[in-house]
């Protein structure tokens, strides 16, 4: 027994020294990495739970209060969104006390780079509290999560509209038959996307004998918008290119698929019923982490961009520095110039896309909180996910539409 606990005690010291070690190595330049690696921890860890705390949490008192109690998908629900309003509350909490850096001087700058043990320490604090809440906090939490879903959504639209602008903007600019070539075969290859995927959600989606005219509906609406995408793109009143056009053709197909696929499988209509049984660990962790890689570039995307979140005197925030710089004297040099140096990007923004994302990762994990038996063990399935994903498709072939013609409608004023 004695040297049970001494072992142990060995190990819990060389973890506590390997954690500081790791903290102690996040520099200013990999600050944001360490935040994305929290920000993914917490999915982790709302994975891990929404698989096995359901028969922990059935018996603390002040959460299975009820007169019969609930179903486990109830408890595996709540467990996802008890972390998920842990995760928002920490970075909510950063976003507010971040409100108002403008120059490196501030000492806020400092916090935002630094103290990380304190950081993953009040985290923690934070995520575990969250499971003394009462049911009615938890519940309202859930209902604010499909609003902040929205916005996260939102943002991931305009992101991917200014990326393709930017992209189109870079190439134009070379002013080479070369790179006019590589526009013209890239649009072309994703038309040819476009309307293959479409072939395959024909296919898939809506299975001979069957009455689908909602999903008929839903890819024949997004064909149409692909050809009036381009058709605008292409008008000579229009200053357009046709490889925004193209991409965002493609990607509103892709957010159809997603819809679709989506939908609960024992649907009639939905192609991938047959695989119903097949939501394996493997397949689990795979779902999680296409999740993980999304939130966590749109957030990284949305923290750094020049166009939505710098201040206008600051530098472009996607410097030519290294994330982890190798000279100790830079490093020095810089802290002596930093004083007079404005932020590369909004530090109190770059927090509130993290938390949006905190609240979109729970409606994913949980179904949008209303998935039940099979569809329940599934990564984002049901109704409301569809149609969260069919709007969102919907916004951004109006924002594309919007950005096109805005200028005309509008030609006193800059876009």
């Amino acid at each position: 027994m004695w040297a049970a606990s001494c072992l142990a005690s060995c190990c819990a010291a060389c973890a506590c020294n390997a954690c500081t070690t790791v903290v102690s190595g996040i520099s200013r330049r990999s600050a944001r990495i360490a935040y994305c690696g929290l920000f993914a921890l917490s999915l982790i860890v709302s994975w891990i739970l929404r698989e096995v705390a359901a028969p922990l949490m059935e018996k603390i008192p002040w959460i299975n209060h009820f007169h019969k109690t609930p179903d486990r998908e109830w408890f595996e629900t709540d467990a996802v969104l008890r972390v998920s309003l842990g995760n928002f509350m920490f970075f909510t909490i950063l976003a507010t006390m971040m409100v108002g850096v403008k120059n490196q001087k501030d000492p806020r700058d400092s916090l935002h780079h630094g103290g990380w043990m304190a950081k993953v320490v009040c985290w923690c604090i934070l995520v575990i509290l969250m499971f003394f809440l009462p049911n009615e906090i938890v519940s309202f939490y859930e209902s604010a999560s499909k609003f902040g879903s929205g916005l996260f959504l939102l943002v991931q639209v305009v992101l991917l509209l200014d990326f393709v602008h930017g992209w189109n903007d870079k190439w134009v600019g070379y002013d080479e038959k070369f790179w006019y070539v590589a526009l013209l075969v890239v649009s072309l290859v994703c038309y040819l996307g476009t309307f293959a995927f479409s072939g395959l959600l024909f296919h898939w989606f809506t299975p001979s004998g069957q009455d689908c005219g909602l999903n008929t509906f839903f890819i024949v609406m997004t064909l149409i918008f692909a050809f009036v995408f381009a058709i605008i793109a292409l008008h000579p009143a229009v200053s357009g290119s046709v490889l925004p056009a193209s991409v965002i053709s493609l990607y509103c197909m892709y957010l159809c698929y997603s819809g679709l696929a989506s939908e609960p499988r024992e649907y009639e209509c939905n192609g991938l019923h047959k695989h119903s049984k097949a939501a394996s660990t493997g397949t689990l962790t795979i779902g999680l982490l296409t999740t993980v890689l999304s939130v966590v570039y749109s957030a990284v995307r949305a923290g750094s961009s020049t166009t939505l979140l710098s201040p206008p005197s600051s530098p472009r925030a996607g410097s030519d520095h290294p994330l982890l710089p190798l000279d100790n004297k830079e490093s020095k040099q810089e802290e002596k110039e930093k004083a007079c140096k404005p932020v590369t990007y909004s530090y109190s923004f770059f927090h509130i896309i993290f938390s949006l994302a905190s609240m979109y990762s729970a409606m994913l994990l949980t179904g949008w909180s209303t998935s039940v038996g099979e569809s329940g063990k599934l990564v984002d399935v049901g109704w409301p996910s569809v149609w969260v994903r069919i709007l969102t498709g919907w916004a951004t072939a109006g924002l594309y539409t919007w950005s096109l013609v805005a200028p005309i409608l509008f030609p006193d004023r800059e876009f």
